[in-house]
């Protein structure tokens, strides 16, 4: 189930994504797709009664073990995302600066 709610969050960043103009709104809708589909692969590695996956002398073989590996890899794309966002930003700010405005249709040639 909650890989629907991923998958809806994606569709809706990736319409903002093409429909929006402002370059503040689409590096918004480019996190809301990150967001829908770090859910999603979080969500993949899921496992009901699952237990963390600790090896010891004491477990049995026959548990459940939640996957590791999509944890891990969403971890990482969680610090890509806050540097592709902080990089966006600053060249939306360097965009206003030299433009005067977000909008990407009212950017023309500086005269």
């Amino acid at each position: 189930m909650i890989q629907y709610a991923a998958i809806i969050l994606f569709v809706f960043g990736l319409y903002g994504l093409f429909t929006n103009r402002n370059v503040i709104k689409m590096i918004v809708s480019l996190n809301v797709m990150e967001v829908g589909l770090n859910i999603f692969i979080i969500s993949i590695g899921f496992t009901y009664d699952g237990i963390a996956p600790i090896l010891s002398s004491t477990t049995a073989n026959g548990l459940l073990y939640v996957d590791p590996l999509p944890q891990a890899l969403v971890l990482t794309a969680i610090v890509i995302g806050v540097g592709t966002t902080a990089l966006g930003l600053a060249i939306a700010k360097s965009i206003h600066k030299t433009y005067n405005t977000f909008d990407l249709d009212e950017m023309g040639d500086k005269e």
